[in-house]
């Protein structure tokens, strides 16, 4: 089968096509044929970046990046009972850890795969894999976010962000979304109530006693999010597991749990997002899509950082 391997981190050139062996898969994998694939921030930042490439898969090389796949079950190990070849499913494949999806066929644990809805597309459904997971999994399991809460989602007309603003406005929040003027009407018609421009105002400022916030940024605006958190509120950080230890200690003085959190792949979760899919409820915005032969223009795409939604690639 054809896939892109790389054999060491670096510049969009050193994804490079290979021929290589369809994968063998084991009792409790899924064999899919993919149909369509996407690129998050995390599969550029490993391309790029050695030191990271080594905390994910190690010395190993050469490497097949991606975990995000839709396609086509193409055989099932003899201990999986709730897929049969033809099947169409999606899903994160092993992550955090080697998910190999920069292929032509994928070997997938079952419990990481659920079915795909029938009223989305392939592009649509891959659309949603790791985002939506990490937004569910952020807002619902960690932040566990109720019926009246105020939740500020910084970044929100990224990946994340935008399917975190549905998820959000679909659990009975009151939403506040940031991010550059251009993106307002694209948030507000995402469900956000309220939009606030960074590159105008200081949000630290006009946005008090939140909840909950999901900070999809890090940085500075992670620094100033504590001024925008009730008392015992929850701050949700996803970029870095470095939290700079005066912020921690300004947390802990208001009482005030703050959480690096790092999605994982979780059947549950999936079954999830299929379901909201299905009901119309969550709906991925695709920037742009890619064939596969275009792979290295797609992370070029990702590596501007003015993706609005997400960037699919097509096989």
């Amino acid at each position: 089968m054809k896939a892109f391997i790389l054999q060491e981190a670096g510049s969009v050139d050193k994804l490079m096509t290979s021929e290589v062996e369809t994968p063998i898969i084991k009792s409790d994998e899924v064999l899919v044929k993919v149909v369509a694939i996407s690129i998050n921030p995390v599969d550029v930042k490993a391309r790029a970046n050695e030191g990271i490439l080594d905390w994910i898969f190690g010395k190993n090389r050469p490497v097949i990046l991606g975990w995000d796949i839709s396609g086509i079950v193409s055989e099932t190990g003899i201990n999986v009972k709730n897929f049969k070849p033809g099947d169409e499913v999606f899903g994160m494949v092993n992550f955090f850890g080697n998910g190999k999806a920069y292929a032509e066929y994928v070997a997938s644990p079952a419990t990481h795969l659920t079915l795909k809805p029938g009223n989305v597309t392939h592009q649509q459904a891959v659309a949603t894999s790791m985002v939506a997971s990490t937004a569910y999994q952020a807002l619902v399991d960690v932040a566990q976010v109720r019926k009246g809460d105020n939740v500020l989602i910084h970044g929100a007309s990224g990946g994340v962000g935008h399917l975190a603003v549905q998820i959000a406005k679909h659990l009975g929040a009151y939403v506040i979304a940031t991010s550059s003027a251009k993106n307002k009407e694209f948030l507000l018609n995402m469900g956000a109530d309220k939009h606030i421009d960074y590159t105008q105002e200081k949000i630290e400022e006009v946005v008090k006693d939140v909840d909950i916030i999901l900070d999809t940024v890090g940085g500075e605006t992670l620094m100033n999010s504590i001024h925008s958190i009730k008392d015992s509120g929850v701050i949700v950080t996803l970029p870095s597991p470095e939290i700079p230890q005066e912020l921690l200690e300004e947390a802990s003085k208001k009482g005030v749990k703050l959480i690096f959190y790092m999605v994982e792949s979780r059947k549950d979760t999936m079954d999830a997002i299929a379901s909201l899919l299905k009901k119309g409820v969550v709906k991925p915005h695709i920037y742009k899509t890619f064939s596969f032969e275009e792979i290295r223009e797609a992370h070029l795409e990702v590596e501007t950082n003015r993706v609005v939604g997400k960037v699919v690639v097509t096989i």
